[in-house]
């Protein structure tokens, strides 16, 4: 047992983004209240970061902030102020401001060429040969997944590379969990209940009742999820 009364250490969760396109509490509430009963079981008291990136002109940050919270989302952080009068009004109201992996840092090192992103490598695949069931999350850090069983609903598979499910998808599978928008989602049996690709999402009524039950492939394509049979 420690000796010390705390301990510090370092770790990682998967957190849903909402970016805000408009400044008025009564459309920002309506629009999340819409979203949380299409997936209450997903969304109801979710941790959120909130972006404000697309917010232009003066912007009363209190208001706002009221109306995310009376939907009963839990926010855990702003992302993307660049506003310093908006960053000012979130910091006199205890919220953390986040700089997400795509932004670039506020301080930077002159280098003699730009440098592309880097993009953890895929080591390895972690491979699950049992059903997943309600309630189980199944995470792949740096590598790919594949599930050869069925993944129940209310069960989580989570990968920073690539999803393979080779029975009844069900649940929720959320690919490229570290960003890479590359990461794409096969399934012989599609019917889950959410799909995301690095952040990008779809709920299950966006599936193509086309595709629903079908075997599929999905990927982005313009920062926007794509679907395909899976031939």
């Amino acid at each position: 047992m420690s000796n010390t009364p705390i301990e510090l250490k370092g770790s990682s969760f998967t957190l849903s983004v909402v970016h805000l396109h408009d400044a008025k509490p009564e459309v920002i509430r309506q629009a999340l209240e819409d979203k949380i009963a299409q997936a209450p079981a997903f969304l109801k008291h979710a941790p959120v970061v909130i972006n404000v990136s697309d917010l232009e002109g003066p912007v009363n940050w209190s208001p706002i902030q009221q109306t995310i919270l009376e939907t009963g989302l839990r926010v855990v952080g702003i992302s993307g102020c660049k506003d310093s009068e908006l960053k000012a009004d979130i910091e006199r109201a205890g919220l953390p401001l986040l700089t997400e992996g795509k932004e670039k840092p506020q301080r930077q090192v002159a280098t003699p060429a730009p440098v592309a992103p880097v993009v953890t490598p895929v080591t390895k695949t972690r491979l699950i040969d049992l059903p997943v069931r309600s309630g189980q999350r199944v995470y792949a850090p740096n590598c790919d997944l594949i599930v050869t069983s069925h993944v129940s609903a209310g069960a989580e598979l989570i990968a920073d590379g690539n999803i393979h499910v080779y029975g009844m998808m069900r649940g929720r599978a959320l690919a490229g969990a570290g960003g890479d928008k590359d990461a794409q989602i096969f399934c012989t049996h599609l019917t889950a209940e959410l799909v995301s690709i690095a952040g990008e999402y779809w709920l299950s009524d966006r599936i193509p009742a086309d595709f629903y039950g079908k075997a599929a492939r999905l990927r982005l394509a313009n920062n926007a999820l794509t679907i395909q049979p899976l031939d």
